[in-house]
């Protein structure tokens, strides 16, 4: 058989391929016009951080900064605020990570493990409310719960002679409350995929655990995690490419003047410098930094979970 006979079988097959499945092809065409036009095009903005930023000019026609176009980055690492902003995120993060990220694995587990259904199915929703509530609502619920001599927490605590106790006045009890308040935000809603992952195991594992004489907790602990163990790994990799990153809100919602010396983050730092202090050229270079460290931590964990024998993100 020639060539010239093979090749319009493929094109054929190739055709009834697209025909057949071209629906699916036209549900991705709105998403990538997104990322195009939302993700792809404003990286041309990148060039600022080399720049110097002139409101009346493109950013192809600004003009190139000097010291070999680092003069932003020098003065960002030269800006002692910067570097505390860092330490903050890097400590936030970290502190979130270790705390808060077993937690939606906790829940989902022990919400696997309840049989009646109405009070599985009540407390899911309590615990994915509090997602879809703002973070201005969240710190003003914060405030009404936690103020040293007002909030109801502390009145309490006066009445049983404990005293008040500062947890949005004090640095290091504004840093465990801010962890708190964040867990309780975020479990439930991220305790979806977990469950998710769970209803995809096979039963007959579990059959065979009972049949071994297996329990509960034996079941949630050579079968479960196990079974759900990539999933883990791949929202822990993912996780650990946000440790240099961080929500605007969060953040700024809970902060005050008290505290600014462990709540001033990377975000708040671009926001009172770049958009109050019209720094546009340093704070990019604060955010290129940032992204490039993100990615840099990415890769390195994505190689530590494949060295160990997982399947990592790609």
């Amino acid at each position: 058989m020639s060539k010239s006979e093979v090749k319009p079988k493929n094109k054929v097959s190739a055709k009834a391929y697209f025909k057949r499945y071209w629906q699916l092809y036209a549900m991705l065409l709105l998403p990538m016009i997104y990322f195009i036009i939302f993700k792809y095009t404003p990286m041309q903005y990148i060039q600022i951080a080399w720049k110097d930023y002139k409101l009346n000019m493109s950013v192809w026609q600004m003009p190139v900064t000097g010291e070999h176009g680092l003069k932003y980055f020098n003065q960002a690492f030269r800006n002692m605020d910067f570097w505390y902003s860092v330490r903050n995120t890097l400590l936030l993060n970290i502190l979130d990570l270790i705390l808060g990220f077993p937690a939606p694995i906790i829940f989902a587990l022990i919400l696997n493990e309840l049989r009646a259904q109405k009070f599985k199915k009540t407390v899911q929703t309590v615990a994915y409310m509090p997602h879809f509530l703002s973070w201005v609502i969240i710190s003003s619920l914060a405030l009404q719960l936690f103020a040293p001599s007002t909030g109801l927490v502390n009145m309490v605590f006066e009445k049983i002679g404990v005293g008040p106790i500062p947890f949005l006045n004090d640095s290091t009890h504004w840093i465990f409350t801010y962890i708190f308040i964040g867990i309780w935000q975020s479990f439930g809603w991220n305790s979806i995929i977990y469950l998710a992952a769970i209803t995809s195991i096979n039963p007959e594992l579990y059959e065979a655990a009972a049949v071994d004489g297996a329990g509960r907790f034996r079941k949630m602990w050579h079968v479960t995690l196990p079974s759900i163990r990539p999933t883990i790994v791949v929202l822990l990799i993912i996780n650990l490419g946000h440790i240099l990153g961080s929500s605007f809100d969060r953040p700024f919602a809970l902060q005050n003047n008290t505290v600014m010396d462990v709540a001033n983050v990377i975000s708040t730092f671009v926001y009172t410098n770049g958009i109050k202090g019209l720094k546009f050229s340093m704070t990019t270079a604060v955010g290129l930094f940032q992204s490039v460290i993100g990615l840099i931590f990415l890769l390195i964990s994505d190689r530590v979970a494949k060295k160990l024998g997982e399947r990592g993100i790609w």
